[in-house]
C-alpha cells in the first residue's frame, strides 16, 4: 500500500458561477489521468460536482458528506470509485444544507473534515474540495482542512469585487485554525481572448497577484459547459476539446509546483 503526502486544495470564491464546481471536477479528473491518486469532495449542498460525475445528490441509499460532519459515519465508509481510474469521490445531497446548523453545538467543529481528511489522507495523492459559495461553517471546515486554496475567478466585470471577502475569511482561518493554509493560486475561468474587457480583467488580477496567478487560463468551451449535463468529467466527455486541454495543464502546473515544494521540504530535513 502507498503512503501519500495527501495535499488537500479547497476550490473557494463565494461569488457563484465562477466556474468553482467546474474547476473541481476537472481538476480532479485531470490529476486522476495523470495517475496521481486523487479523491474530490463535494462540500456544496447544492451537489453539483456529485451530479457532475454522475452519482445522484438525491438518491437515499448511499452516505455523503453529511454523515462524516455530523459524526454519524467515518470517512473510508463514503468513499465511492468513480469512472475514472484513480478518481475516487465524497459525494452531497440536499441534507448538508441541515448539516450547517447541526454542527453549531460540535465541540471543535471547524476541525471535523479536517479530523475526518486524515483519517484516509495517506490513500491520495491529492484530494479537492468544492466549497459552497456561502462562507458558513462547511467552508470554514473546507479552509481548515486545507493545505491550499484556488480561486477561480471569472474574466468579467467586477471579478475582483467580493474576493476581499474571501481573502478575509482565509486570513482569519489561518489565524484562528490553520496557520499553514496558503493560496495555491488565482485561476482564470471563462476567459474569451476576444473580449476587451477578459483581457482586462486577466491584467488586472494578474497585476494585482503577480506570481499568485496560474499560468493557464480556463478558456470559454461549449464542451466544458455541456460535459456536467452528461455526468462526465470533460476529458470523458470530449477529450480533445479546448476544455479538456486547459485542465489538464493546469493539472500540471499544479503537480510542477507542488513537486517542488516537495523536494524543497525533502531538502530541508
Amino acid at each position: 500500500m502507498h503512503v501519500y503526502m495527501g495535499k488537500v486544495i479547497a476550490i473557494s470564491n463565494q461569488k457563484g458561477g465562477v466556474g468553482k464546481t467546474t474547476t473541481a471536477i476537472n481538476l480532479a479528473a485531470s490529476l486522476a489521468v495523470l495517475e496521481k491518486k486523487t479523491l474530490l469532495i463535494d462540500a456544496d449542498p447544492q451537489a453539483n460536482a456529485t451530479s457532475g460525475l454522475n452519482f445522484n445528490p438525491d438518491s437515499k441509499d448511499k452516505k455523503t458528506v453529511y454523515e462524516v460532519l455530523t459524526g454519524i459515519t467515518q470517512m473510508s465508509d463514503v468513499l465511492r470509485k468513480t469512472e475514472i481510474k484513480n478518481l475516487d469521490m465524497v459525494t452531497a445531497g440536499i441534507d448538508l444544507t441541515g448539516a450547517e446548523i447541526e454542527m453549531v453545538d460540535l465541540d471543535k467543529r471547524e476541525f471535523v473534515l479536517k479530523e475526518a481528511i486524515d483519517s484516509v489522507k495517506e490513500n491520495y495523492e491529492y484530494i479537492i474540495i468544492d466549497c459552497s459559495p456561502s462562507l458558513g461553517i462547511i467552508t470554514v471546515n473546507a479552509l481548515t482542512a486545507a493545505n491550499s486554496v484556488i480561486i477561480p475567478v471569472q474574466s468579467e466585470f467586477f471579478a475582483l469585487e467580493g474576493l476581499g471577502k474571501l481573502l478575509n475569511t482565509i486570513r482569519l482561518v489561518q489565524k484562528n485554525m490553520n496557520p499553514q493554509l496558503t493560496i495555491e493560486g488565482f485561476l482564470l475561468t471563462m476567459y474569451d481572448s476576444r473580449l476587451k474587457l477578459a483581457n482586462q480583467v486577466a491584467d488586472d488580477v494578474r497585476r494585482h497577484f503577480g506570481s499568485m496567478v496560474f499560468e493557464t487560463v480556463i478558456t470559454r468551451n461549449v464542451r466544458l459547459s455541456e460535459a456536467p449535463s452528461f455526468g462526465k468529467p470533460v476529458i470523458l466527455y470530449d477529450a480533445l476539446s479546448n476544455g479538456s486541454n486547459n485542465y489538464l495543464n493546469l493539472a500540471k502546473e499544479v503537480i510542477a509546483k507542488n513537486g517542488t515544494a516537495v523536494n524543497a521540504a525533502k531538502n530541508e530535513k
